[in-house]
C-alpha cells in the first residue's frame, strides 16, 4: 500500500530540517569563535581580535619615538577605514587628531581606573594607592602615572618581548568598550593599551576608535569569515530547498498549461504526474474532468451532426415542394407560400451550419494537413461571398500555410460574410496575410461599427450572437464564428477578436507557416 504525504507535511518537515541545520551552524560557529556561556559575549574571539589591534599599536608606541605617533595611528586608520586616536585613561588626549568624546565615551574612559588609570582612590593589584598632592613632583624613582617600581631604561629602549601581551596592570583594565553615539553618528570602540610617558615608564591607556559606517566596523571585526558563512548557509538553503520548490513549480506548471489547452477545446490534454501528494490528486482530476468535458462535448456535437444531418433530407423535399407549391398556386396564395419557401431556406441554412460546426470540431485529431496557398484561397471565398467589389485584399502570392483548404476556406467565407453582413457599403473591408515568424497572420478587418467590448470574450461560442446582431435581417445563427474558431483550431492555429479604433473590428487566424517540403508538395 502506497503511503499519501500531504504537501503540507511536506513543506512542514523540509522547513523544521533546513531551520535545524541553520542552527546547528549557527551555534557550531559562536562556540569556535567565542566559546561557551555568557562571558563569551566580551572575552571571546571578537574581543581578542579587537584587542589585537589596540596591542600592536602598543607595540609601535613603546619602541618607536613619541613624534612618530601620529604616523603610527593614521596608517591604522588608513587599513582599517577608521579614526584612530590614544588617550591616557585619566581624559587628556596623547596622539591623533583632535576630537570631542561623547559624554559616554569619556565616562567609559575614566570608569574604574587605578592610579594613573582608574581614579584617586582606585584599589590596584597591590593594594589601595594614594595620588600624590598637588604640586608635588613624583616620588623619588617613580614618575607620576607608574604601578610598575622605579624605570627601567633597557625595557623602554627594548619594549615588551616579542609575542608577549602587556598585564592587565600596564592597560589600566583588561577590558574593551563598544559604544554608538548618534551625534555624531558613529561607534566607538576603546581598548586598553599600555603607553610610555615623559619619565619612560608605561601606564595606563586607551585606544579609541571611531568607525563612522557598518563596513568600517566589520574591518576591525575581521567580518570576512562571518559573510562568508552567511552567504555559504544562504546557498546552503537555497540548494537544501531546491529540489521540493522545483518539483512543485514544475508540477504547478504542468497544471496551468494543461488546463489553459483544455479551455482552448482540446480536452485529448492529459497531466503526467507521478505524486502522492495533493498536487498529485489534482493532476489526476484534471485529467479526469478533460475526459468527462471531452465525451460529453464530443458527444454533444455528434448529436447536432446526427440531427442536422436526419433533418437535412426533409427540409431538402420541403424546398421542393415549396417551390412547386408556388407555381401552381393561386396568385393570391403566392406571397404567404413564399413566406413559408423562406422560413424553410432559413432553416436549411442553419441546418448547414450545425453540420459544418459538427464536421469542424470532430475532425479526427491526426488529420494531416497541407500546405496551402492563401491568395487562392481568399480568392475564391470572396466570389463564394459575392465580396470581390468591396473587398480590399493583400496577400502574398507565395505566402503558404500549413492547414486542411476546405476548413480555411469556410472559415475566411464566414468572416468576409460577417463583414459584408453588418458593414455599411461604404465602410471598407480588407483582407491582409503576413509572415510572423513560424507562423501566418491572417486579417479580416473592417470599419464598421464593431462589437461591444464586453461581447469580445465569447465571440466564438455555439449560438452566441451580440445583442446588436440579433435582427432577422442580419443576425444569423450564432454559429458563423463558432465555425472558425472551430476550423481555424482544427488546422492548429488560433483565432484572436478584437475591436478596431476608433470603430471597426479585426479578426486575426494564426496559422503554422508551411515549410519548405510541404511547400515543394
Amino acid at each position: 500500500m502506497k503511503v499519501s504525504f500531504p504537501l503540507t507535511l511536506k513543506v512542514s518537515l523540509w522547513l523544521l530540517a533546513n531551520m535545524l541545520l541553520l542552527t546547528a551552524a549557527a551555534i557550531a560557529f559562536y562556540v569556535s569563535q567565542f566559546g561557551v556561556g555568557w562571558k563569551s559575549l566580551t572575552h571571546g574571539a571578537l574581543g581578542e581580535r579587537l584587542q589585537s589591534i589596540g596591542d600592536s599599536i602598543a607595540t609601535d608606541l613603546n619602541t618607536e619615538p613619541e613624534g612618530v605617533r601620529p604616523a603610527i595611528l593614521r596608517s591604522r586608520s588608513t587599513k582599517y577605514g577608521a579614526d584612530f586616536y590614544l588617550f591616557a585613561n585619566t581624559g587628556p588626549q596623547v596622539a591623533g587628531d583632535p576630537v570631542e568624546l561623547p559624554a559616554a565615551v569619556r565616562a567609559e574612559l575614566n570608569k574604574g581606573q587605578r592610579l594613573g588609570g582608574r581614579g584617586p582612590e582606585g584599589p590596584g593589584p597591590r593594594g589601595p594607592r594614594a595620588r600624590p598632592p598637588r604640586g608635588e613632583g613624583p616620588p623619588e624613582g617613580r614618575p607620576p602615572f607608574d604601578d610598575r617600581g622605579p624605570p627601567d631604561s633597557k625595557r623602554k629602549k627594548e619594549g615588551p618581548p616579542p609575542g608577549e601581551r602587556p598585564p592587565p596592570e600596564a592597560r589600566g583594565t583588561d577590558g574593551r568598550f563598544i559604544i554608538h553615539s548618534t551625534s555624531p553618528d558613529a561607534t566607538w570602540i576603546g581598548l586598553r593599551v599600555p603607553i610610555p610617558n615623559e619619565y619612560g615608564q608605561r601606564t595606563a591607556g586607551t585606544v579609541i576608535i571611531r568607525a563612522s559606517s557598518v563596513f568600517a566596523v566589520g574591518r576591525l571585526l575581521h567580518a570576512g569569515p562571518w559573510l562568508a558563512i552567511a552567504v555559504s548557509a544562504f546557498l546552503l538553503s537555497v540548494l537544501f530547498w531546491l529540489p521540493l520548490v522545483g518539483s512543485i513549480t514544475r508540477a504547478l506548471r504542468r497544471l496551468s498549461g494543461a488546463t489553459e489547452r483544455i479551455a482552448e477545446g482540446e480536452f485529448e490534454t492529459r497531466v503526467e504526474l507521478r505524486r502522492r501528494d495533493e498536487l498529485g490528486h489534482l493532476g489526476h482530476s484534471v485529467n479526469r474532468m478533460a475526459e468527462r468535458l471531452d465525451t460529453l462535448v464530443n458527444g454533444q456535437k455528434r448529436f447536432l451532426g446526427d440531427v442536422a444531418h436526419e433533418l437535412g433530407s426533409p427540409l431538402g423535399r420541403l424546398q421542393v415542394a415549396t417551390e412547386i407549391l408556388e407555381t401552381r398556386a393561386d396568385p393570391s396564395l403566392r406571397e404567404n407560400i413564399a413566406d413559408v419557401r423562406e422560413e424553410v431556406e432559413h432553416m436549411a441554412t442553419l441546418v448547414n451550419e450545425l453540420l459544418a460546426f459538427t464536421k469542424a470540431g470532430l475532425r479526427p485529431r491526426d488529420t494531416d494537413l497541407t500546405a496551402v496557398a492563401l491568395d487562392p484561397l481568399v480568392q475564391e471565398a470572396l466570389a463564394r461571398e459575392q465580396g470581390t467589389d468591396r473587398v480590399n485584399v493583400s496577400v502574398p502570392a507565395e505566402l503558404t500555410a500549413r492547414a486542411d483548404a476546405a476548413l480555411l476556406s469556410r472559415a475566411v467565407g464566414n468572416l468576409i460574410r460577417n463583414a459584408l453582413r453588418y458593414t455599411a457599403p461604404t465602410d471598407a473591408i480588407r483582407v491582409t496575410a503576413t509572415r510572423d515568424g513560424t507562423h501566418v497572420s491572417l486579417v479580416v478587418e473592417d470599419d464598421g461599427p464593431g462589437v461591444p467590448p464586453e461581447a469580445l470574450a465569447r465571440l466564438g461560442e455555439p449560438f452566441y450572437r451580440p445583442e446588436t446582431a440579433r435582427t432577422r435581417e442580419s443576425g444569423g445563427a450564432g454559429l458563423g464564428l463558432a465555425i472558425v474558431r472551430s476550423s481555424v483550431a482544427a488546422c492548429g492555429g488560433e483565432v484572436i477578436f478584437s475591436n478596431r479604433t476608433p470603430h471597426g473590428f479585426r479578426a486575426e487566424l494564426r496559422l503554422p507557416l508551411a515549410n519548405s517540403k510541404a511547400l515543394s508538395s
